[in-house]
């Protein structure tokens, strides 16, 4: 049985709450006057619930969101991004790991684990990453690489520990023949992307799927359609990034869009294929197709 999974990604949802004059201190001092100066102009919240109902009518079984629904990490964004992510759907059919973004300075982390602990849940219940949520036959592995950086940085991390813990649900969610997708915000790869803003143990989660294998990776971050492959011990693997979903302005690539991927076979035989949808160029908030994504 085949599964339909929509990927959507940094939704920065605005308006940004006002802040207490005790909150902008460090690096959130910085990151408000980058949204009031810029940002804010460039995602726009109606383009984001038309590209929500776009994608909700192509009636997904899943819905993978990849981090930065929040912009810095103020405490009242987090009910905002709550209720935000419940118009997606249940926890059980929405799939979420945190972006740099949501997890912008050390004292809101256990903000951000209380807000979106429901769609980050394994089948067992449990919180934590990474995790792994059984769909039909496709296993979705959620890993976090959001962590507190300084200002004017924007890397990921996603720690020794995730990824030896990542490796065994992997490995075996392989030997019982599920096909294997991890969601993460940071492009998992070395070079995918700039200075300071790139995930710091790439090169170990390469290693990790050179060694256990995946059948498709999904990210954000980069606010743009990136394709790249990893290594597997069977084949490449296919890492897929998708733009923000709230984007107004930039390049065509760069432009508002989400994902869809129809996914079916084994570890052994996968078949997965995917096309886009979003902001067509020149329309007016008009979301319309966007192609197939090469796999």
């Amino acid at each position: 049985m085949s599964l339909t999974l929509a990927h959507l990604s940094d939704a920065h949802i605005g308006p940004l709450p006002r802040p207490h004059r005790h909150e902008l201190i460090g690096k959130r001092f910085t990151g408000y006057l980058n949204w009031t100066r810029a940002r804010s102009h460039v995602h726009d919240m109606d383009l984001l619930a038309a590209l929500v109902a776009d994608m909700q009518a192509q009636d997904p079984d899943h819905i993978a969101m990849t981090g930065d629904i929040l912009n810095i990490g103020l405490k009242a964004e987090y009910p905002l991004a709550r209720s935000w992510l419940e118009t997606l759907g249940s926890p059980h059919d929405v799939s979420f790991v945190p972006g740099n973004h949501d997890a912008y300075v050390k004292g809101t982390m256990p903000d951000l684990t209380t807000t979106f602990a429901p769609w980050t849940k394994n089948d067992a219940g449990e919180t934590g990453y990474p995790y792994l949520r059984l769909r039909d036959n496709v296993a979705i592995i959620g890993l976090s690489s959001g962590v507190p950086t300084p200002p004017f940085v924007a890397s990921g991390r996603l720690g020794r520990q995730q990824c030896q813990a990542a490796a065994r649900l992997l490995a075996e969610a392989g030997r019982a023949g599920h096909v294997r997708v991890i969601l993460i915000h940071h492009p998992p790869h070395r070079d995918g992307a700039s200075f300071g803003r790139a995930l710091a143990d790439a090169e170990d989660f390469e290693g990790m799927v050179r060694r256990v294998g995946a059948e498709l990776i999904l990210h954000g971050h980069n606010h743009r359609l990136m394709t790249h492959y990893i290594e597997g011990p069977d084949r490449p693997v296919p890492v897929v990034g998708v733009a923000s979903a709230s984007a107004i302005r930039g390049t065509p690539s760069h432009r508002a869009g989400y994902h869809v991927f129809k996914i079916d076979g084994t570890t052994k035989e996968p078949h997965i294929k995917g096309y886009g949808r979003g902001l067509i160029r020149g329309g007016k908030k008009e979301i319309g197709d966007l192609g197939p994504i090469p796999l």
